[in-house]
C-alpha cells in the first residue's frame, strides 16, 4: 500500500531534498506543489496522508495555506519545513494546525521521529511494487535561492529574538549583475526616501564580497521607537543601533551561509556609508568596488512597523567558482 504525500515548496531543491529524505519504508506516492493555492487545489482533488509545507513562497505562503485550509475544514497533518525559524513563526503555525516544524537544512533524524509520531506503523510496510515519481530538476539558481533562503531565515529569526518582535520574510532575490544594474537595483530598494547605509566586508576560504545594510529615514525612527530610544536622541546613540542592526543581520547570514557551504566567514567591522542621505550617495561609495557581482537581497519588515531594513549581499567575481564548487553537493543525487 502506497501513501499520497504533498510536498509544497517554490524551490525545486527543496521539493527535491525532501522527496530523497522520505524513507524507502513509506513507498510514498508524492505529488509536488510550488505554492499555497497550487497545494490547496491538490488537496480538495484527491485524499494526502500527509503534507510537507513551506513559509515563504509566492502567491499564498505557508501562513496563508494553513488559514485556507483550516477555512475549508481539509483533513490533513500538515508538517512545515522552513528556514523561517524566529520563534514567532513556529509558534503561529502550530496555532493554526500545523503537526510538527523541522528547519531547513533539514536533519532526516527528526524527520524520521516526525514521521514515527504522524504515520501509523501498518502504513509504513514497503508494498511489492514500490511507487516510482519524476523528482524536480533542480538548476543552479535554485540551490541559490534556496541557500539563501536559509541564511535570511537565520538573519531574520537573529533579528526577531533581539527586539522580540515579529518579522515577516519575503523571498529573497538571486541575481547576478553587471555594476550598472547593480546600481539600478540600489534604487529600486529605497524608492524615493533617504537613508542611512553601513557596510561589511565579509570573507572566507577565498570567498569575499560586501554587505549593505539599508534603513530608510522613516524605519530608522521607529525602530528607535521600539528600542525605546528617544526621538531627539544623539545621532551617536542612532548610529550604534544602525551597527547593532547590521551585526545581527550580517553576522547571522554569514553563519547560515558558512554551515550549507562549510566555509568559516570572517566580517569586517560595519562600516558608516552615511545617514539621511539619498541613495544616489551609497552608489557612490559603491563604485569601482565590483565589475560584475552575484547578489543575495532581502527586505525585511517589522510586523506592526513601518521598519523596513534591505539587506543586500554582493560578491565579487572570483569567489563565484569557489562558492559554486562548495555547494556542488547540492546538485548530487543523495
Amino acid at each position: 500500500m502506497s501513501l499520497p504525500v504533498l510536498i509544497c515548496d517554490d524551490s525545486a531543491l527543496a521539493r527535491k531534498q525532501m522527496a530523497r529524505s522520505l524513507p524507502a519504508s513509506l513507498n510514498a506516492d508524492i505529488s509536488f506543489a510550488e505554492h499555497g493555492w497550487d497545494a490547496i487545489e491538490q488537496l480538495q482533488a484527491k485524499d494526502f496522508r500527509i503534507m510537507f509545507l513551506d513559509l515563504t513562497m509566492p502567491e499564498l505562503d505557508g501562513f496563508g495555506t494553513l488559514e485556507e485550509i483550516k477555512k475549508l475544514g481539509l483533513k490533513i497533518p500538515v508538517v512545515v519545513v522552513s528556514g523561517d525559524i524566529q520563534p514567532k513563526a513556529k509558534e503561529r503555525v502550530l496555532g493554526l494546525g500545523a503537526k510538527a516544524f523541522i528547519q531547513k537544512p533539514m536533519d532526516k533524524e527528526v524527520l524520521k521521529q516526525v514521521l514515527r509520531e504522524l504515520i501509523e506503523p501498518p502504513q509504513q510496510v514497503t508494498s511489492v511494487t514500490p511507487v516510482t515519481f519524476e523528482l524536480p530538476v533542480v538548476k543552479r539558481r535554485d540551490i541559490y535561492m534556496e541557500v539563501s533562503n536559509v541564511s535570511i531565515g537565520r538573519a531574520a529569526d537573529a533579528l526577531a529574538r533581539h527586539f522580540d518582535v515579529f518579522v515577516e520574510l519575503p523571498l529573497p532575490n538571486v541575481n547576478i549583475f553587471e555594476v550598472s544594474e547593480l546600481h539600478m537595483a540600489l534604487k529600486d530598494l529605497a524608492e524615493n526616501s533617504q537613508v542611512s547605509g553601513v557596510c561589511q566586508g565579509f570573507s572566507g576560504e577565498g570567498i569575499a564580497g560586501e554587505a549593505l545594510v539599508l534603513l530608510s529615514d522613516s524605519s530608522v525612527s521607529d525602530l528607535k521607537k521600539l528600542m525605546k530610544v528617544p526621538a531627539d536622541s544623539e545621532d551617536l546613540e542612532e548610529l550604534e543601533l544602525l551597527m547593532d542592526v547590521s551585526n545581527i543581520l550580517v553576522g547571522a547570514f554569514l553563519n547560515g551561509l558558512g554551515e550549507q557551504a562549510e566555509v568559516r566567514f570572517f566580517q569586517s567591522s560595519p562600516v558608516l556609508l552615511g545617514q539621511h542621505i539619498p541613495i544616489e550617495s551609497v552608489i557612490q561609495s559603491t563604485m569601482g568596488s565590483f565589475s560584475k557581482t552575484m547578489t543575495f537581497e532581502v527586505s525585511y519588515n517589522i510586523e506592526g512597523t513601518s521598519i523596513r531594513c534591505d539587506l543586500l549581499f554582493m560578491f565579487v567575481d572570483e569567489s563565484l567558482p569557489l562558492l559554486d564548487h562548495k555547494l556542488s553537493y547540492l546538485m548530487e543525487d543523495f
